[in-house]
């Protein structure tokens, strides 16, 4: 693998690679982020969403051998409307798929994580909130850390999944954090939106963001937009760029 380069400037401002916070954060070693003897569970509210969000995370917590338990809502399939290259039938195959083989790439065991899929339908999840609260809460053991979705990360569906695990994880005595992914590509204007108090920076060395930004290729039904029907891949050029930065940001 090539060594990655300094963030490229060119890049439209947004809060990602504009916000001067963002030098401010202060750093969380592992050990402070998920005790000795805590499970992580990450809860996905779509396939990607593990590793776009976390996808750093999750190969820290394997390479220290953390318990880990990664929860996906939805299959994702709601992702091409319109589409007749990827209808939703042949998502809801497709997606699950790709994410088991970003899994692979992250250098997550397979053989014995601990993934239960929700079956959920996509871009619904707003709607099925009530019933989210106590699917998840089933999978959840006092004294896990829970990480899922910022609630004001700026998509109905990743906002719904973030406060149904936040009162999952408060009803059966889990610590819950926050990892916000849209709400990074909203303008340099809005970064008083992200609450900076509570970021912490997980750092990754530069061989975590390569397997990242690896895993993230997995996804191939997200890399290709079809602007014939006016859609716009959700793993865009500016996204898979801010994958490279060297670190991860958790809202405590």
């Amino acid at each position: 693998m090539k060594a990655i380069s300094a963030i490229d400037n060119s890049w439209p401002s947004q809060i990602w690679n504009s916000a001067h916070n963002l030098a401010e954060v202060p750093a969380i070693n592992l050990a402070n982020l998920v005790p000795a003897g805590s499970r992580a569970v990450m809860v996905a509210p779509h396939p990607g969403d593990e590793v776009i969000a976390s996808g750093g995370l999750l190969q820290v917590l394997a390479h220290h051998g953390h318990p880990l338990e990664l929860i996906s809502v939805s299959d994702g399939s709601a992702s091409h409307p319109g589409s007749e290259v990827w209808p939703e039938r042949r998502l809801s195959v497709f997606r699950p798929q790709e994410s088991a083989e970003a899994l692979r790439r992250l250098g997550l065991p397979l053989h014995s994580l601990k993934w239960i899929r929700g079956g959920f339908a996509d871009s619904a999840l707003s709607e099925r909130e009530q019933q989210l609260v106590p699917f998840i809460s089933r999978y959840l053991r006092p004294g896990d850390v829970v990480f899922s979705t910022w609630r004001e990360d700026g998509n109905l569906d990743h906002e719904a999944v973030g406060r149904a695990a936040a009162k999952a994880a408060a009803q059966v005595g889990a610590r819950f954090c926050e990892i916000p992914v849209w709400a990074w590509h909203s303008s340099a204007r809005e970064e008083h939106q992200i609450p900076w108090q509570r970021a912490r920076k997980l750092r990754l060395d530069t061989w975590t963001v390569a397997r990242k930004r690896h895993a993230a290729h997995a996804y191939a039904s997200q890399l290709q937009g079809e602007p014939e029907i006016g859609l716009q891949p959700s793993l865009s050029p500016i996204v898979l760029e801010r994958m490279r930065l060297p670190y991860e940001i958790i809202l405590m």
